[in-house]
């Protein structure tokens, strides 16, 4: 018989981790873009910047582990074909 593949979950420590990392480097670049010396125009070019690269980042991480997913999926499905085949061989059925 097949395994059921365990299904990875992240610790509620990890998840934490990761939502401080995002809050501090978001809050450190627009700190860094607040305090900068020059116009408001630039300041604002480079906080749009820091927005588009953020949800790029998180749209290309969804991409990634949608992908990830459906390659699972379809080896499951194969995996499952190939049992089934293997199920219904009888080795000592005459030809």
């Amino acid at each position: 018989m097949s395994e059921t593949p365990v299904k990875q979950q992240n610790t509620a420590a990890f998840y934490g981790q990761a939502v401080a990392s995002f809050a501090v480097a978001l809050a450190a670049t627009a700190l860094g873009i607040l305090n900068l010396d020059t116009d408001m125009w630039v300041r604002a070019f480079l906080g749009i910047a820091v927005l588009y690269l953020v949800t790029s980042a998180f749209t290309l991480a969804k991409v990634v582990r949608d992908r990830q997913e459906a390659g699972q999926i379809v080896s499951r499905v194969d995996q499952a074909r190939l049992e089934k085949l293997l199920a219904e061989h009888d080795p000592f059925q005459k030809l």
